[in-house]
């Protein structure tokens, strides 16, 4: 694996550096190593830590996912619904909030959720590499209350550039999201509307209704046991 350090010489302050990664808390930033120096084998590091860490790689720094219950919850039935719909129509593969991939030397992205179609993939096989240089066809956000809009427009513009065709970013607050085709052309999703895979995952669609329902759902019976009949 290749290491590649990315000298910050245009920095001069923390909150230079701050300011670049996307107004992000300090929190996120980590300093072991320095920013500036840290590579891809850093990133491989901090998940296999025993205080697993998930990092991405921006401009030679680790800078840690933030995701809560909510937002893994939210993450999960959007991969559960991905490869539902794949093991029908088989197109590629779907990855989760720690599939690490590189979308060029020295920065390394984490999408909460990907697709990767079958084309994109050497020899349509599962990657083998930790972090393979493989741009997903559809990347997907769920916001934390950590992430800032200056980070994920700068996010947007890293992912169109490298390849990505659609991008979902999903709002738990507001039980919204916005779609995008370019870093520019967005559409409002509503409460009540539906997210559609078009071109990518033609006949895929995610109801963002059922998908916030079923990430606040309580328990039905009391009693956790399974209804009468059910399997």
């Amino acid at each position: 694996m290749h290491q590649v350090l990315t000298p910050i010489r245009s920095l001069e302050t923390l909150a230079d550096l701050v300011e670049r990664l996307g107004g992000i808390p300090l929190e996120r930033i980590r300093f072991h190593p320095p920013p500036g120096t840290a590579t891809e084998q850093d990133v491989l590091e901090a998940l296999e830590a025993p205080r697993k860490r998930i990092c991405e790689l921006v401009d030679g720094t680790l800078v840690e996912k933030t995701m809560g219950i909510r937002e893994s919850v939210l993450a999960g039935i959007i991969l559960q619904q991905l490869w539902n719909f794949l093991d029908v129509y088989d197109l590629g593969i779907a990855s989760a909030p720690d599939g690490t991939l590189k979308f060029k030397i020295g920065l390394v992205r984490i999408p909460d959720v990907s697709f990767i179609s079958w084309e994109r993939i050497p020899n349509q096989e599962m990657p083998e590499d930790p972090i393979p240089a493989i741009i997903p066809d559809l990347a997907i956000e769920v916001i934390s209350k950590g992430n800032t809009r200056q980070e994920m427009d700068r996010k947007l513009r890293e992912y169109f550039k490298a390849g990505v065709r659609l991008a979902w970013l999903i709002y738990p607050n507001s039980l919204t999201a916005e779609v995008y085709t370019s870093p520019r052309k967005i559409q409002i999703i509503k409460k009540d509307g539906v997210l559609d895979g078009g071109e990518i995952l033609p006949g895929f669609s995610l109801t963002l209704k059922s998908l916030f329902e079923r990430a606040t759902r309580r328990r039905t019976n009391g009693h956790g046991k399974r209804k009468k009949n059910q399997p």
